[in-house]
């Protein structure tokens, strides 16, 4: 029979900016199993009390640290490789989130069912948001790799059902299956790369996985038009078994992470199974709540009431018992310790809400106020596409060669503001230099701040905890992709209904009723078979109601960047130290801040103020 791994004692804490070991600063692990590369020497400023790093090689130049080889012995072949596999596991899981939305008036023409224009898209979106915490907290028990090819599987499967569906429920049903492995699809190759490189090196690959989801988001509805009309919607779907079936190969058979070969009974008893299921139903019922509002059903009645008020209350009661009960939870109150991981929260949820503004709302721009068709609509969203893609990738690069990342993080929110803000004055006229420049503008602003707000999180948070971290973010992301949405719907139809009564004036009650409404944004095709004239006052109301949305967006990520003010630099350590996962790593809940272990008694049941104070911090962030 096998004997239960307990938790070990927690180490002296140390940030993550030195990407040390925890079991081996707690003394567990012996020197010849240590997978130490040294790229660079450490600085003294950065050793944590008792819990000191070792001293840099005597004699070595910084000019052989500056070299850094890969880390952990691989070669640049596999490095190539494993990075091929998580990029491409990234995208197709990115790219079902809009690959669809062209696709879906034939898909529910198919199956003659109104009820996939809601839900075909929303299906995938809440499993997505809502499995991204438990994906990173699994993962820290049972290891990276089987975890990562495990989600790979399940996206895998829920391709394959949606693709052979017969009916819209069934469709719907596997998009869900097909969401909840996407999540963890998302979320866990930045982990992995979190755990395969430097703090240094590592942001040149985030940079490349945030350009990778970004092209993904946004050339999904260009993909989607051109499988539909040339072969078949079932190709939306099709696409991902040929390309996921060769990602998840090369996971099998190249990436190397440890694996703590954690017991499944022992394994699945440290999971937070309460905390998971408050998360998931409060996050399932507030977005229920914000998806059909105002379109299935009225703003105030009882049903969106209910879920958006018990979804709050499900997430806040959440926040109390990861702060306060909890023996593993899900989001350890730690994470809330610095101002700079609060910060980094916070425009991780800031950045994705007006980002989904530009990849969602400006095709409806093109299709409603310049007449293009949607798949038309995706190509005129290139510039945007291409400047943030580069500017991702770019910003990898920059913060490897300096390790500066406040600066580019600041910058990137300030170009973003202005951006988005020259958005609102791009009229209904085809200015074609501002369609093009502004959208180069507001690109170049999103890419840095893909992944340099999660650099920033990661050297404030210790090793143990980085996987935690790291979901939390990208939960955030998800959550802010999927409230922007519905936010941006609640300003645009409110908008059109207060032009219903000058739309009546101009070109008719029957014709204000269509387009005055929240059938707007579906009605837009209808907006090119009008008259010249009325065609010109339909659109300067499609136009007024983008322009009052986009107001709301640049305010937004103008409070983003003002919140960038509270992250502080720190330098980026070259040393790359593998961190083992299991059940050994995790901190129990009596675990101190100090790192020493609790003494039986009262201790085993009370907190320390320091962890009553993040715990306060965290459920104040969550009632915000």
């Amino acid at each position: 029979m096998t004997t239960a791994e307990s938790p070990a004692t927690p180490a002296p804490r140390s940030t993550s900016e030195d990407t040390t070991d925890v079991e081996r600063d707690a003394g567990v692990v012996k020197p010849h199993e240590e997978k130490t590369t040294p790229t660079g020497s450490r600085d003294p400023e950065h050793r944590s009390g008792a819990g000191q790093l070792p001293a840099p090689a005597v004699g070595r130049p910084e000019t052989e640290a500056a070299t850094d080889p890969p880390e952990s012995g691989r070669t640049s072949i596999e490095t190539f490789l494993v990075m091929f596999a998580l990029c491409l596991a990234l995208f197709l899981a990115a790219l079902d989130m809009t690959i669809i939305t062209t696709a879906i008036p034939t898909i529910s023409s198919h199956f003659d069912s109104s009820v996939g224009y809601v839900w075909i898209g929303s299906a995938y979106l809440l499993g997505n948001a809502t499995f991204v915490p438990t994906w990173g907290k699994i993962s820290d028990i049972f290891g990276r790799k089987p975890v990562l090819i495990a989600a790979v599987i399940i996206f895998w499967i829920g391709s394959l059902l949606c693709a052979v569906s017969n009916s819209m429920g069934m469709l719907i049903a596997a998009r869900a299956i097909q969401g909840v492995g996407g999540g963890g699809t998302i979320v866990l190759p930045n982990i992995c790369v979190s755990d395969l490189f430097s703090m240094r090196r590592r942001s040149l690959y985030f940079g490349i996985l945030g350009g990778v989801w970004a092209v993904a988001s946004a050339v999904g509805p260009v993909l989607g038009g051109v499988f539909t009309t040339k072969l078949s919607w079932r190709w939306c779907f099709y696409i991902n078994l040929p390309l996921g079936g060769v990602g998840l190969a090369i996971l099998v058979f190249v990436l190397k992470l440890h694996n703590p070969r954690t017991p499944v009974r022992q394994g699945l008893a440290a999971i937070d199974w309460l905390g998971s299921v408050l998360v998931i139903g409060g996050t399932l019922m507030l977005l229920f709540g914000l998806e059909s509002g105002g379109v299935q059903h009225p703003w105030g009645s009882p049903m969106v009431v209910c879920l958006v008020v018990f979804g709050v209350v499900a997430v806040v009661l959440f926040a109390l018992y990861e702060a306060f009960v909890a023996r593993f939870p899900l989001i350890p109150v730690s994470l809330f310790r610095q101002s700079t991981s609060i910060a980094a929260f916070v425009l991780s949820f800031a950045h994705a809400f007006t980002f989904m503004s530009g990849s969602y709302w400006l095709p409806l721009y093109f299709q409603a106020v310049m007449g293009a068709s949607s798949l038309l609509s995706g190509v005129y969203l290139l510039p945007f596409v291409l400047s943030l893609s580069l500017a991702s990738v770019a910003t990898g690069v920059v913060i490897k060669k300096s390790g500066n990342y406040k600066l580019i993080i600041m910058a990137g929110l300030l170009v973003m503001t202005l951006g988005f803000g020259l958005f609102i004055s791009l009229g209904h006229d085809r200015d074609w230099a501002k369609i093009i420049i502004f959208q180069i503008i507001a690109g170049a602003g999103v890419g840095p701040n893909f992944q340099a707000p999660l650099l920033a999180l990661q050297t404030n948070v210790e090793p143990r905890d980085i996987g935690a971290a790291t979901s939390s973010f990208g939960f955030l992301r998800q959550l802010g992709t999927s409230i922007s949405v519905a936010v941006g719907g609640v300003i645009f139809n409110n908008e059109m209904q207060k032009q219903h009564d000058a739309l009546a004036r101009s070109i008719g009650p029957e014709l204000a009723d269509k387009f005055g409404s929240s059938d707007a944004a579906a009605s837009v095709q209808a907006v090119g078979t009008l008259p010249a004239a009325e065609r010109a006052v339909v659109q300067g109301a499609y136009w007024n109601a983008l322009q009052k949305m986009y107001i709301v967006y640049t305010c937004f990520i103008f409070a983003g960047f003002l919140v960038s003010f509270f992250i502080k630099q720190k330098k980026l350590s070259k040393t790359h130290t593998e961190h083992k996962t299991g059940l050994k790593t995790l901190k129990h809940r009596t675990a101190g801040e100090s790192g020493e272990e609790s003494k039986g008694g009262q201790n085993e049941t009370l907190l320390t103020e320091t962890e009553r104070e993040h715990g306060w911090r965290l459920i104040f962030m969550s009632v915000i």
